[in-house]
C-alpha cells in the first residue's frame, strides 16, 4: 500500500465562514470535503435536474466566493481559499 501523503493529510484550520460547516477545529482537506458533502446533502442542495450542480444556500455563498451555484468540480479550488 502507497505511503500517504503526508502533506495532503495535514490538518488545516477553515475560515469563519467555512467553520459554520466543518467546525471551527483543523482538519485534514479530505475531512473538509466530506463534512462538505454531508452539509450539502442534509439540506438537499444538489441541483434536482443536474447532481454535478451545488446550489449555495446562505451559509454556502461566502465560501462559494458569492455564486448561487457551482458544479462539484468548481468545490475543492473554491474551498481551498478558505483553508490555512
Amino acid at each position: 500500500m502507497a505511503k500517504a501523503n503526508a502533506k495532503f493529510m495535514a490538518p488545516l484550520t477553515p475560515s469563519a465562514d467555512l467553520a459554520k460547516v466543518t467546525g471551527a477545529a483543523p482538519l485534514p482537506r479530505t475531512e473538509v470535503v466530506k463534512k462538505l458533502w454531508d452539509y450539502i446533502k442534509k439540506n438537499n442542495l444538489q441541483d434536482k435536474a443536474n447532481k454535478r450542480m451545488i446550489n449555495a444556500d446562505d451559509v454556502l455563498k461566502p465560501i462559494f466566493g458569492g455564486k448561487t451555484q457551482i458544479s462539484m468540480f468548481e468545490m475543492a479550488g473554491l474551498v481551498g481559499k478558505h483553508l490555512k
